[in-house]
């Protein structure tokens, strides 16, 4: 069985799925031990992690790599973040191709112009395409997939770009018509009332995927009960976990004068060799090495 599919059956099974973001193997490792239905291949995440902004900098090929080297690491199905797509229709069809000969279970297109900016900066530069282009994109990844049970997901940006639940709800209607498999609704204010509303108005029949950032209230219960969400992506928050404690860490030593307190709050260097497969390498190296 495909991850893809696995993917589409526990959304069955289960009614909710829940995607943590991540942005390398080692990432998506706690990730899975964690207890993760599966893994957001986070552009924002991997734009951190680089140091510049997500606004379109990261190349598909950086994505890629670093796509490529979770899923050696993780069972977990992979649910890729591919911002416009990189692009027109014909792009599309190049990164769908990549992307599922790479590991991935599902894509997110969104419908922004190229190059975007990020969603939830204040004041970033929101401009969303036509609906009949970004329908076109949304047929070109449905046709170029091989697998059926590869999850082509539409992204609207309707709400962050302040154009309201009519818009957001006719775009909707219209990727669902173009194939869409499950429609992302996106919003920025600081509660779920957007999101609620968008899915309590929601007629399509297929189901609804959101990014619990800006609204984090919004636990599982509430979205069960709307009753058509079925996946919920947790879109920055390994990035932020990390920096935060970094900045915590490396504030202490330089405050402490050395490592004597810190390195007591901090993994083992034996949980890094864990995570590693350490053990595993060495069991190889006796094995294999004359």
């Amino acid at each position: 069985m495909s991850k893809s599919k696995r993917l589409r059956e526990r959304m069955a099974e289960r009614g909710l799925v829940h995607i943590m973001a991540t942005h390398s193997p080692l990432s998506a490792v706690l990730a899975e031990e964690a207890g993760f239905d599966g893994l957001w291949a986070s552009g924002f995440e991997l734009s951190a992690l680089y140091g510049v902004p997500d606004m379109s900098l990261i190349s598909m090929t950086q994505h890629l790599d670093m796509l490529r080297a979770t899923a050696g690491r993780s069972s977990l199905p992979i649910v890729a973040d591919i911002d416009t797509g990189y692009g027109n229709a014909i792009n599309v069809i190049h990164a769908i191709s990549e992307y599922e000969r790479a590991g991935a279970s599902a894509v997110v297109i969104e419908d922004k112009t190229f190059p975007k900016v990020t969603s939830l900066v204040d004041g970033g530069r929101q401009e969303l395409l036509r609906i009949e282009e970004f329908q076109g994109k949304i047929e070109a990844a449905i046709n170029t997939r091989k697998d059926p049970d590869f999850l082509v997901i539409a992204r609207t940006e309707a709400l962050i770009a302040g154009l309201g639940e009519e818009e957001a709800l006719k775009r909707a209607r219209a990727y669902e018509t173009a194939g869409a498999d499950m429609i992302l609704i996106h919003s920025k204010k600081k509660d779920p009332s957007e999101i609620e509303s968008f899915a309590r108005a929601w007629d399509g029949n297929v189901p609804l995927t959101i990014v619990p950032n800006a609204y984090p209230e919004l636990d599982a219960s509430r979205i069960e009960a709307l009753g058509n969400i079925r996946m919920v992506i947790y879109g920055n928050y390994g990035v932020r976990a990390a920096t935060a404690a970094m900045q915590s860490a490396f504030r202490r030593i330089i405050a402490d004068g050395g490592v004597q307190n810190v390195h007591k709050d901090i993994a083992p260097v034996e949980e890094i060799f864990r995570l590693q497969r350490t053990d595993e390498t060495k069991v190889n190296e006796r094995a294999f090495l004359r």
